[in-house]
């Protein structure tokens, strides 16, 4: 990744790999990643396109087993969203996607005594009401059973890139933390107000909440992520193209736009394609961000890119280029895959200063055992 062996501290496994964004950010931070495994081709070859190809097992998790597992501190697991987002089928933690977390603790329950000290999950915000909250609740029961305290947090890449990218993370640990920086679980931007509830309707898990603090400062704005093509450049729409993108703005966007076009200065938004009242057509974001990034298979999943100023306006789609800006990686090489395979590699993926922010203010604390009690002979619950 982006530190050598010789540099770490520290040892990691990367489940559901993807393009290698977890690793990323770990390598960051001065956390080796050993193991790498994904199942998807395309995604294998973004991976070993930028970071060491050595780590990277390709194959079924499935198929994959504890003692192929090097010793690690840390396993990471971004597994799949599709049947816990709120835009899927809502089949859980038993849907045939979402339910390789089970894969994912079977491999941790293989490794026995090696299994590593901390873990860090990551999916979409809408784990937390899947089965009615109840996928939650079997997956903190599982990772307890395993030995792990785990905490919850929420984080949102607008915090540090022009992107609205709202995510949750598990992270847990063999020990728990020491009482000196255990945190509230009072609602704020790190815990939303329904964690309190799940907290409160679950006194049997173990819980902990570290203290922690969103970051401050501030963060891109979509005129530093977004590529400024000459007005001859081919990716743009043509005229009937974009004429028919601005005949199908309601009245609200149509205004929008034209405040925007009247600018002296170049303004930059993004659109998205919708169906409203049986027929498609386009809404132009308000603020100067980009909404979630999908993977780029059509309809509402596709963002395009307006720059609309001194009269003029342009429209395109999004590109590849800034799918990687906008996920916190701007030199990433596409390894000479399509610019749709690179953008639903960068869809399915991680935004690396929010997984970074999460290393450095939490899971680094664990490994390093700064944050950490010593472990008793019978393992007792953090109080909240």
């Amino acid at each position: 990744m982006t530190t050598t062996p010789s540099q770490s501290r520290h040892r990691a496994a990367e489940f559901f790999a993807g393009i290698g964004l977890v690793g990323e950010a770990l390598g960051s931070e001065g956390i080796e990643v050993v193991y790498a495994n994904d199942i998807d081709p395309v995604k294998e070859r973004l991976f070993v396109a930028n970071y060491d190809s050595s780590v990277f097992r390709r194959g079924d998790i499935r198929q994959v087993c504890g003692h192929d597992i090097p010793d690690i501190d840390l396993a990471t697991a971004s597994f799949p969203c599709t049947d816990v987002s709120l835009a899927g089928n809502r089949a859980g933690l038993e849907g045939e996607q979402s339910g390789m977390f089970w894969e994912f603790t079977r491999i941790l329950d293989e490794m026995g005594e090696r299994k590593p000290r901390a873990i860090m999950l990551e999916n979409v915000v809408g784990f937390y009401s899947s089965n009615g909250g109840e996928d939650l609740r079997a997956a903190f029961q599982r990772l307890n059973d395993l030995g792990y305290y785990c905490d919850l947090v929420y984080a949102d890449a607008r915090w540090f890139v022009p992107q609205s990218r709202p995510r949750l993370f598990i992270v847990g640990s063999l020990s728990p933390l020491d009482p000196t920086v255990v945190g509230a679980t009072i609602c704020s931007q790190v815990r939303p107000p329904w964690f309190t509830a799940f907290v409160a309707r679950h006194p049997d898990l173990k819980m902990q909440a570290m203290e922690l603090s969103p970051p401050v400062g501030r963060a891109q704005r979509l005129d530093d992520v977004v590529e400024r093509l000459s007005d001859r450049d081919e990716r743009w729409w043509d005229q009937q193209r974009t004429q028919s993108f601005l005949t199908s703005l309601s009245d609200i966007n149509a205004a929008r736009l034209s405040r925007l076009r009247a600018s002296s200065a170049l303004t930059w938004r993004t659109a998205y394609r919708r169906t409203r009242n049986g027929r498609p057509v386009w809404e132009i974001r308000e603020d100067d961000i980009s909404g979630c990034l999908r993977t780029a298979r059509g309809g509402s999943s596709k963002q395009a890119v307006v720059e609309a100023g001194d009269g003029q306006v342009r429209v395109r789609w999004m590109t590849a280029r800034e799918y990687a800006r906008l996920q916190g990686v701007p030199n990433f090489n596409f390894g000479g895959v399509s610019e749709s395979q690179a953008m639903f590699g960068f869809g399915d993926a991680v935004c690396v200063p929010v997984v970074r922010w999460i290393i450095a203010k939490y899971v680094l604390p664990l490994l390093d055992g700064t944050a950490l009690e010593e472990p008793e002979p019978l393992v007792r619950a953090v109080a909240l």
